[in-house]
């Protein structure tokens, strides 16, 4: 064999090896990002460190049956997701006693899309339906938590124990100001920063 055609053959053994190496970097980097962001979720949803929390109140009993339609948002302290969002609206849909199918909707962008999700909620075993964790991507589940209800079914309050979000919901598009003020005041009282809360645009005839 010819000087040459060795040196040849050692640098596509050296190129392959090289390819290999950078492959495995590559799973391993994926995994790490993806149990970095795993943690990430974690946390945000309270699976960590939920009971360090302060007592935070919610109502005695909730009819998931009436519950169920189109709840529109008024106000709120926003998750990231909702960033730029306007006409927004949830949808409950009841599945069996225990599960909800959850639709969430808002109108986006420059072109005023509907941008829509999809999950389930899961009743929480002993709170009478008033706790649930909902979940939109397997495995991770986030609380939501019914602090107020009308007794008509006609506005709802839901939060979470960190106090980090919240949402004033009512069947629709407009609130009187008076109970505006009244379930944002009550929120405040609760231990939300509702100084950054954000009002719902509901202009959706565009």
């Amino acid at each position: 064999m010819h000087e040459n055609e060795s040196l040849l053959i050692c640098e596509k053994k050296t190129d392959s090896i090289n390819s290999r190496v950078i492959n495995w970097r590559r799973i391993l980097m994926k995994k790490r990002t993806f149990v970095l962001l795993s943690l990430l979720v974690l946390s945000g949803c309270g699976i960590f460190g939920s009971s360090t929390y302060a007592p935070l109140d919610v109502v005695s009993s909730v009819d998931l049956t009436r519950y169920a339609g189109v709840w529109y948002e008024i106000a709120s302290l926003p998750v990231s997701q909702q960033e730029g969002c306007s006409c927004t609206t949830a949808e409950y849909v009841p599945i069996d006693s225990e599960t909800v199918r959850v639709i969430n909707a808002c109108r986006k962008g420059p072109g005023n899309e509907i941008d829509r999700v999809e999950g389930k909620a899961f009743v929480v075993p002993g709170t009478n339906n008033a706790k649930l964790r909902v979940q939109f991507f397997w495995p991770f589940r986030g609380d939501y938590w019914i602090l107020d209800l009308d007794r008509q079914y006609t506005y709802a309050v839901v939060g979470l124990p960190s106090r980090k979000y919240c949402w004033i919901l009512s069947r629709t598009p407009e609130m009187k100001t008076e109970l505006l003020e009244k379930l944002t005041a009550d929120l405040r009282s609760k231990g939300f920063n509702v100084d950054r809360m954000q009002k719902t645009v509901h202009d959706c005839s565009k």
